[in-house]
């Protein structure tokens, strides 16, 4: 019996021998490989910063910005580990590290699909020049100003100054409306006219109304169309250019031709009828004749 513990003992401390003599032995080793981590980290930490800010440069979104650098951080830094793991002769390890790579990468990408896709649409998005922060867009039944396009969703700001988080795989798939694209947006307003009013001067002061808030350019007209004949009115539409770029521009540009129209039309006492129900009664009641104790039903 104290044969074996003592036989036990002998083997430990050949075997704590032997752990020594290879820790003394690969200490160069040891040193390369924290040498090369600590100077991948550092690098990596430069490399991030260099991408962001080179990245930043054709990039307008941050959060972009900062994936690219990070993402760049990351490459470093693997290639440090695949250099410190090789200087300490793992190679087996570094081939059963890969291989679990693959396998947990496989598994993560299978389980996030939906997020991996807005992401990689957020990346597209973010390279596209036809919608960037800032811009008035309308899509998927929302309109609103471009207020942040982030890895995952695209952030819209409502005229009533809600948001509206929409995932950017949507963004991509859906058709989109930019109204900061073009700095000239075509307005038309709907009016009607009495059926006594004298059409070509409609035409002439209408024309003058619009002229005198909105000048046109590069040989744009003023249209004025005559629709139809309406239950009380002769109906028109007037078609005129303004700069905007947005759906408040738009909206502006609507109510000031519509004042200026009415103006002008109160000035030439020109007539914009509104509905009007008449109530006719020919038939003359004779309450003489009219008895209410008998009944006025027959068979």
């Amino acid at each position: 019996m104290n044969d074996q513990i003592q036989k036990s003992f002998i083997d430990i401390y050949d075997k704590l021998t032997g752990w020594l003599t290879s820790f003394i032995q690969s200490l160069p080793n040891l040193f390369v490989a924290v040498l090369v981590m600590v100077l991948s980290f550092y690098v990596a930490r430069s490399v991030n910063k260099w991408m962001v800010r080179l990245a930043s440069k054709k990039i307008p979104q941050d959060s972009i910005s900062k994936l690219i650098g990070r993402f760049s951080a990351i490459i470093v830094v693997s290639i440090g580990l695949v250099l410190a793991l090789g200087a300490l002769d793992l190679d087996k390890t570094l081939n059963t590290l890969l291989a679990g790579a693959g396998i947990s990468g496989l598994v993560i990408g299978l389980a996030l699909q939906g997020t991996l896709s807005n992401m990689l649409s957020g990346i597209i998005l973010s390279f596209r020049k036809k919608i960037q922060i800032g811009h008035w867009i309308e899509t998927t039944g929302y309109s609103g100003e471009v207020v942040d396009i982030s890895l995952n969703s695209l952030v819209l700001k409502e005229f009533d100054n809600n948001l509206v988080i929409i995932p950017n795989k949507t963004i991509i798939e859906s058709p989109l409306k930019n109204y900061s694209i073009t700095e000239k947006m075509r307005i038309a307003v709907d009016c009607g006219v009495g059926y006594e009013s004298d059409l070509d001067e409609v035409e002439r002061l209408v024309k003058e109304a619009i002229s005198g808030v909105y000048q046109q350019h590069n040989g744009s007209e003023i249209e004025v169309y005559f629709k139809e004949f309406g239950d009380s009115s002769i109906n028109f539409v007037t078609r005129f250019w303004v700069d905007a770029t947005d759906a408040k521009n738009r909206l502006e540009a609507k109510s000031v031709a519509i004042m200026a129209i009415k103006q002008k039309f109160n000035d030439h006492n020109i007539n914009i009828p509104f509905p009007i129900r008449t109530l006719q009664f020919d038939n003359h009641l004779n309450l003489k004749n009219f008895n209410t104790n008998e009944p006025t039903f027959q068979n």
